[in-house]
């Protein structure tokens, strides 16, 4: 009986290893053929330059500055309303009312919905609607409204994994309930909070269909000027580059390369989140 299980936890845990193993193997595998292919056009010059003679020389500065801009406008704009509703979901709400009910399912079924289905919801409100245009701020407030539901339910697990302890401690000591959230429960949950944010930044990145419809151009000679301006993107970029070129023989590398950006990008950002998180812990360690 016992070598019996000994034999099953076994098995079990090579299973495992061979996941983590596949799933390492997959990722080297596709950065070494993107680092195959676009480091044949990477450098300072393709980072830093304008796109020139219909986007077959040049750089890719301008995408480089929209994904900036969208992403960064994303995050301003969707984390203190994720924020918010986090702490209200976790320190104040009832947990077993109907209403939260409704609102867990309401933001677990916006986490599954197909960016595509914003990119449509944020060229009918934000562009049609509101009048913003095809423009930064319509991309931006378009990519928030699908971050929102991630950042909710990364924020709302950081704070839940805070110990109930921290906060009966803190109220032993005279601590109103505000007072304990801002100081006990955000300081200890900071590091998951941090984390789920970065990794927020790295999925907006990386988005295609949410701005194709409200924010991104395939091609522009000038950088933006105001946030009503529409932009160049790294991933909309790659995508009109391999579907949209009239000269695959020239764009096929660019857009090789720009990839290698993005991947280079969200990775190093990752990378920021647990470098970022570890420090944190070390702090609170202190």
């Amino acid at each position: 009986m016992v070598k019996a299980r000994a034999i099953k936890e076994m098995l079990l845990f090579n299973m495992l290893r061979l996941a983590v193993i596949i799933i390492m193997l997959s990722f080297f595998i596709v950065l070494y053929f993107l680092a195959i292919h676009g480091l044949k056009v990477l450098s300072i010059p393709f980072l830093i330059e304008m796109p020139r003679s219909g986007m077959t020389e040049g750089g890719i500065m301008p995408a480089i500055l929209g994904t900036f801009y969208l992403t960064l406008g994303s995050i301003i704009i969707a984390f203190p309303m994720a924020l918010f509703t986090a702490i209200y979901m976790t320190e104040y709400a009832e947990t077993r009312s109907k209403i939260m009910q409704t609102v867990r399912i309401a933001v677990n079924t916006l986490v599954g919905v197909p960016s595509v289905v914003y990119g449509l919801f944020g060229f009918a409100i934000f562009v049609k609607v509101f009048g913003f245009g095809v423009s930064i701020l319509a991309g931006s407030f378009t990519m928030a409204v699908m971050l929102l539901p991630i950042l909710i339910r990364a924020t709302q697990e950081a704070l839940l994994a805070v110990p109930n302890s921290f906060r009966e401690a803190s109220f032993a000591v005279g601590a109103s309930k505000w007072q304990t959230i801002k100081r006990v429960v955000l300081s200890s949950s900071a590091p998951g909070i941090l984390t789920g944010i970065i990794l927020s930044i790295s999925r907006a990145a990386g988005e295609t269909a949410t701005i194709m419809f409200t924010a991104v151009t395939f091609f522009t000679l000038s950088l933006p000027d105001s946030i009503f301006s529409e932009v160049m993107a790294l991933p909309y970029h790659i995508y009109g580059l391999m579907t949209e070129g009239a000269f695959p023989e020239k764009q096929v590398p660019i857009a090789y390369g720009t990839t290698l950006v993005l991947v280079l990008l969200v990775l190093s950002l990752s990378l920021t989140a647990i470098i970022l998180r570890i420090n944190l812990r070390r702090k609170r360690k202190w």
